[in-house]
């Protein structure tokens, strides 16, 4: 039988870490029973299931419980681990099982990302997000500073960092195979929302088994469509997910920022299609602008992102004629060759006058993820993407959705102030209002 957590016991407990009386993880004391890491997974269906596989793969985690919106993946997930106890509410399962978790794994709809993640950081519990972090820029920036406030274990869902492609393009460019880096693009072919969506009148009945309210959560309220939210377009709508940028720009600007050491960017524009207030575009231009590193060859370094179609041909992007793309991936231009980085393959370099003499591509192995978390939250093991590195580059990421949602306007960034400087209505956007009733402190 489910038990509901009121709201104000669950703010109660959670505000305990807010006031600094913080609650830290047992294993973070050494005090686990049995050596193994205490785990909730929230969000089992889809990705929240390998997820969740792929924790318990490492045979150094009890998975204590489970929660999910739809009962339909919660059934299966709990017969896989049949002691795990069940919940539909996210905020119950941090209610009851505050004394029994070490860890909590977030896998929903990107709209829930922020407030269960934060909740369950501000209660001092270790925890591994799905990308991209966060649905907001603002709540972006407190997840990072409530994982430095509570010291605990963090990691974010791009995966493919720790694959070896991904590992050996940030060597090549942390080596300075390339030379300076003068400019990157990244793309991919995929395409979300835009034409010939809209929200549609009337509703339909809830499926069976499907806790409508409790999956819209922090979101607006409105009626359930069949087929047009959960469990497959939610990422195309304005309400619940990020649009393809967001998807996976988590991903594909991953080893470029650790590459090269990005930052926060200075500026950033978006070429649409159309301005919609419902869904995200079906195809955007985004054009970065950030400050220079070390690695790159002027005090400025610009970025382009393309999706739905619109990627240039090679030349457009200063690479030689008939040159070879993936359908989705990057590709860094430097002073003495480029790379192509498929999405997720290994690099191919490009030298003007060939490979040179003494060049040889590296050759590191790919590490898990998953169990590079479940290790660190134990004590034995450093994560590659703990929230001090993904905050920011979620941030960025979803900057380029900021600007998509004023078009024809280019965004001055503050990144120390969290604000647009010269579009005040931009600011507004950089955080959503959550429904009444489901307000957590820190974030709403």
């Amino acid at each position: 039988m489910q038990r509901r957590t009121s709201r104000r016991t669950f703010l109660k407990r959670s505000g305990l870490a807010m006031a600094g009386a913080l609650i830290l993880p047992r294993l973070s004391r050494g005090q686990s029973a049995n050596g193994k890491l205490q785990l909730a997974a929230i969000g089992v269906g889809g990705k929240g299931r390998s997820n969740l596989s792929a924790f318990a793969s490492s045979g150094k985690v009890d998975v204590v419980a489970l929660c999910d919106t739809d009962e339909k993946w919660l059934k299966p997930a709990a017969e896989g681990f049949s002691d795990a106890r069940t919940y539909f509410d996210w905020r119950a399962l941090l209610d009851k099982e505050a004394e029994n978790i070490d860890a909590v794994c977030v896998s929903t709809p990107d709209h829930m990302h922020a407030p269960i993640a934060y909740s369950a950081i501000m209660m001092g519990k270790h925890c591994f997000c799905e990308k991209p972090l966060t649905q907001g820029i603002f709540e972006a920036r407190q997840l990072r500073l409530a994982a430095e406030q509570t010291g605990v274990v963090t990691q974010m869902g791009n995966q493919i960092h720790s694959h070896a492609s991904y590992r050996n393009a940030m060597k090549i460019l942390q080596d300075g195979t390339l030379g300076k880096v003068k400019e990157w693009h990244s793309w991919i072919t995929r395409s979300y929302g835009g034409e010939g969506m809209a929200r549609p009148a009337g509703e339909d009945p809830i499926p069976e088994g499907l806790h409508w309210d409790l999956w819209l959560g922090v979101a607006p309220e409105r009626p359930y469509k069949e087929g047009l939210y959960h469990p497959e377009k939610w990422r195309s709508w304005q309400d619940f997910g990020t649009g393809s940028l967001g998807d996976f720009g988590c991903h594909i600007f991953d080893p470029v920022f650790t590459g090269v050491g990005i930052g926060a960017p200075l500026r950033v524009s978006a070429e649409v299609p159309e301005h919609d207030e419902e869904v995200w575009p079906h195809w955007e231009i985004v054009h970065y602008e950030f400050p220079g590193t070390p690695l790159t060859a002027d005090d400025t370094i610009r970025a382009t992102w393309y999706d739905g179609g619109k990627r240039p041909g090679p030349e457009a992007m200063g690479l030689p004629a008939g040159t070879g793309l993936p359908g989705s991936g990057s590709a860094v231009i430097g002073e003495e060759g480029a790379m192509i980085l498929p999405h997720y393959n290994q690099p191919i370099l490009v030298f003007p006058d060939g490979d040179p003499e003494d060049f040889k591509q590296p050759e590191l192995p790919s590490l898990n993820h998953y169990h590079q978390w479940v290790n660190a939250c134990l004590g034995t093991d450093t994560v590659t993407t703990p929230f001090s590195y993904a905050g920011p580059l979620t941030e960025a990421v979803l900057l380029g959705n900021l600007a998509n949602r004023c078009p024809g306007h280019t965004l001055e960034w503050d990144p120390v102030n969290l604000r647009v400087t010269n579009l005040s209505e931009a600011n507004a956007l950089l955080r959503g209002p959550y429904r009444d009733g489901w307000g957590v402190e820190g974030l709403s």
